[in-house]
């Protein structure tokens, strides 16, 4: 993101004197721009300006050359010797442009450098070194570290070097002591990753006023609209796009203006390399630096390369198969006919020789060196789409594309290479051309847009004036004609790309007004009638409530399942895959199909917790299955922009698959765990029923278990420990325990519980009736414990259904506690025990009354095989 500057921001707008980083932070979020970070210097003094009075070479036995120096760091600063008088600090430099004569940073003991490098004196090479003579890495301005930093070639005027003066605080001279500001931009505002942008921005926050410094530039650049075909120019320049991307050309304009007889050993002045610094830059060469300052300051990516190697015409085309390149950065690419290419003709031949990949880097041909004369200038502008797919193609973002791929401004070019001819002159006493070439295929102004001031009220809530709504559009540079009735034409500026419909004027209206100003209102729900929770909404959260007080943990898992799925929980994959939604283009290759369980998903998660240490797992989910239907009809491909008819909607509803909620839950592990002295119990099939029978109670649902033959279980469910779960007639789940092989092929411990209900096929069986209370009766309970022997083919439910039907109104609860089989039962019985409580709603009951309950409840057992035990 970008850093901002207020001693390069304030060439551009009126600032107030004093201010502050963290005031300019709350200036620029008021329009937008999101301060990001503060960042104050790393770097602490004391840091000085010293002079070299001596400096002696000491060869080391390891080869190496160290110089014993002495510098004179001012009276301040100085050493004492032992006369008590000021003497130059020894310092140990083993750097090799060292030189007695020469102005240097010291960094003096006290100081604290990037990387908490604290400065103390310290012996080395055989003498006490007080202190350290800097290079550019270790100060954090650069990324050079052959030599120290030596003050005469830093970009110093001569009046301003010989001003300098041993003890100068050097952390001031080079802004070491200084914070800066980095702001964060949103992709749509490309023209803020500049400082001409930055500068129109704080105007905007603040009414300070603003130099758009543009305007001055492109008058003093060469007029080329009188100039008559034929004319020579710098280099003839031929746009040649066979393969736009949508129908839009890779560059529509192309500046080229050429500087004559650059010094080349000209040094960056000092000024400009601290800006680029600041700005996250390093310095490279004046040329280089240039064209990365104007970058910089205009927002207009530039390229300059050396005029006497290269050979018209320029050619901008687009990459041919096979093609490669080798960029600056050294390494190989393999270009695509996407790329768009800058290239020249050596020998005549036509565009054959790549410079480099427009808009995002340059190849090693053509760069200028500490040998180029003769530079010349690109300023062109391109494709967003075109810059954006080659930089992340080739993985090299540079700050050109950055800026191409959120657009730039088609009308700066010119201004541009004025700006850099200007600088290149007075630094590097070059001669610019003023015979440029300019391709320019750009419109000549904007498409207007029609703009209702209205549409601010009623999509932004602003009650804003018509005057003051032409003041903003006319503010941000856009060209407003009419206005009367409220409507205007609305032509944006060049700089604002992103500016193209209605909705993007309301939006800089609101922007600009102030977001703080948008009226907080809540929306009145568009419903008559009934509201709130539908009844199965309501139930979806019993079902979810009374899992979480059961002790369970929601989660939520991808629906998506594979071939390791179906292999896991033993599905017939042949016989599922043309019954499920395939996924045209999965987020996983190897889960392209849509569930038709939730199991297979739920399980996933159940995994990754075991995984990585927690044993104990019992964890549901609520969601939705896609059942695909073969026959469905095909689903239509409705137009775009309009509303489906009612036809239209029914027809894609009958191509959809049918979509069902369920809820599944897994357990694992231990069901309880209370301590050393505590009970210690697996978890097993009884867990998951318990968990359906509290569904079903609480949905008062009545849900039934019904266990079929074991060649009937399906296959992913342990055959002689699982059920399926009833509605009455209708089948709407399975509980249990997993089948071992489950287990063991999903690393699941033995015996894991499961269960999963189709609730949408729950839900329609509920009635949904309010539920009549019973009168409490304020007469006493009778307890018996009865205990009966039956056929291991009965069941504990049919035997109680026996037993409430037989006591009629007088039961008022029934409980199983007890299961029991045994040699001395005989083969084939088991024993069901159940605690009853009887109690009358109109009298106490009596002896008589609890035999008469008792022997029409044993009558009834006896029906199914079932005799009372002793």
């Amino acid at each position: 993101m970008p850093m901002v500057d207020i001693d390069w921001l304030k060439e551009h707008v009126e600032v107030p004197k004093g201010l502050t980083y963290e005031q300019l932070a709350k200036d620029l979020v008021k329009v937008g721009l999101e301060e990001e970070q503060i960042h104050a210097s790393q770097v602490t003094g004391p840091i000085v300006v010293g002079y070299v009075v001596d400096a002696t070479p000491e060869p080391q036995k390891n080869g190496k050359t160290i110089n014993w120096c002495h510098v004179d760091v001012g009276d301040k600063y100085n050493a004492v010797d032992e006369n008590g008088n000021k003497a130059p600090r020894g310092i140990i430099c083993g750097a090799p442009n060292m030189a007695a004569g020469e102005k240097v940073v010291v960094t003096l003991p006290g100081a604290v450098l990037p990387g908490d490098f604290r400065i103390e004196p310290r012996k080395t090479y055989g003498h006490m070194s007080d202190g350290m003579c800097a290079s550019e890495r270790e100060l954090g301005l650069g990324d050079d570290h052959d030599g120290i930093i030596l003050l005469r070639n830093y970009g110093f005027t001569p009046d301003e070097y010989e001003a300098l003066k041993p003890g100068d605080d050097a952390m001031h001279l080079l802004h070491l002591d200084q914070p800066i500001l980095e702001i964060n931009i949103t992709p749509d505002r490309g023209y803020t990753l500049s400082y001409r942008g930055v500068a129109r921005e704080y105007h905007h926050s603040t009414g300070a006023k603003f130099t758009d410094p543009v305007v001055e530039l492109n008058r003093k650049a060469p007029d080329l609209t009188g100039v008559a075909a034929g004319t020579p120019s710098d280099i003839e320049v031929s746009i040649e796009d066979d393969n736009p991307i949508h129908g839009v050309p890779g560059c529509d304009r192309y500046y080229a203006r050429a500087v004559h007889n650059f010094d080349p050993s000209s040094h960056t002045p000092n000024w400009m390399r601290r800006r680029l610094i600041r700005a996250g830059m390093r310095s490279i060469s004046l040329a280089v630096d240039v064209t990365n300052y104007v970058m910089l300051d205009l927002g207009q990516p530039m390229h300059a390369y050396d005029l006497d190697k290269i050979e018209g015409p320029i050619v901008v085309r687009r990459a041919k198969v096979g093609e490669k390149l080798t960029t600056l950065d050294g390494k190989d690419h393999d270009l695509s006919p996407e790329d768009l290419l800058i290239t020249d003709s050596p020998n005549g031949q036509h565009g054959s020789r790549i410079l480099g990949i427009a808009g995002v880097m340059g190849g090693l041909y053509g760069e200028v060196t500490a040998e180029t004369k003769n530079v010349l200038l690109e300023s062109a502008h391109f494709d967003q789409v075109t810059i954006a797919r080659s930089a992340r193609r080739h993985k090299i973002p540079s700050e050109a594309s950055k800026r191409f791929e959120r657009g730039v401004d088609f009308a700066l070019q010119p201004a541009a290479a004025q700006m850099a001819a200007e600088l290149m002159t007075k630094y590097g006493n070059g001669e610019p051309s003023e015979h440029p070439t300019d391709v320019n295929n750009t419109p000549a102004r904007r498409r207007p847009i029609h703009f209702k001031a209205d549409e601010v009220r009623r999509v932004a809530g602003l009650d804003t004036p018509v005057n003051k709504i032409s003041d903003i559009l006319t503010d941000i540079g856009c060209m407003v004609a009419g206005g009367g009735n409220g409507e205007f034409s609305v032509t944006p500026p060049t700089w604002r790309p992103d500016l193209n419909e209605p909705c993007d004027l309301v939006e800089e209206v609101a922007r600009l007004v102030g977001y703080d100003q948008i009226p907080t209102t809540v929306p009145p729900a568009p419903v008559s009638g009934a509201v709130g929770l539908t009844p199965d909404q309501r139930h979806r959260r019993e079902v979810a409530n009374e899992l979480a007080e059961y002790g369970m943990v929601e989660t939520l898992s991808y629906p998506f399942v594979g071939d390791a799925d179906y292999k896991a929980f033993s599905y017939d994959a042949d016989a599922i895959k043309p019954v499920s939604v395939e996924i045209a283009n999965p987020l996983a290759g190897d889960r392209p199909f849509l569930r038709r369980e939730v199991l297979p998903t739920l399980a996933h998660t159940v995994q990754r917790n075991l995984r990585r240490g927690i044993e104990n797992v019992s964890l549901y989910e609520i969601g939705h299955v896609y059942l695909w239907d073969p026959n469905a009809p095909a689903i239509p491909a409705l137009p775009g922009g309009v509303k489906p008819t009612e036809a239209q909607l029914k027809a894609l509803d009958a191509g959809l698959p049918d979509q069902p909620l369920h809820v599944a839950g897994i357990l694992a592990g231990k069901a309880e765990e209370s301590g050393w002295l505590g009970v210690h119990r697996d978890v097993d099939w009884s867990d998951a029923v318990e968990a359906v029978q509290r569904i079903s109670d609480r949905l008062g649902a009545h849900l039934t278990l019904s266990q079929p033959a074991a060649a009937d279980v399906p296959a992913q469910w342990h055959p002689g420990r699982a059920a399926k779960v009833m509605a009455g007639d209708t089948e709407v789940g399975m509980v249990g325990e997993l089948h071992p092989h489950v287990n063991e092929a999903l690393e699941f411990p033995a015996h894991t519980a499961a269960f999963e209900l189709n609730l949408t096929a729950l839900f329609a069986t509920l009635d949904g009736k309010p539920v009549q209370a019973k009168p409490i009766s304020t007469f006493p309970p009778v307890k018996q414990d009865l205990a009966f022997t039956v056929p291991d083919t009965v069941s504990a439910a049919q035997l109680e259904a026996a037993i409430r039907k037989a006591a009629g109104d007088q039961l008022e609860s029934i409980q199983l506690f007890d299961v029991f089989t045994g040699d001395q039962l005989g083969e084939g019985k088991k024993s069901l025990a159940f605690s009853v409580v009887f109690r009358s709603a109109d009298k106490t009951f009596d002896s008589q009354d609890s035999v008469t309950v008792r022997k029409a409840i044993t009558d009834a057992a006896a029906e199914l095989g079932a005799q009372l035990r002793a």
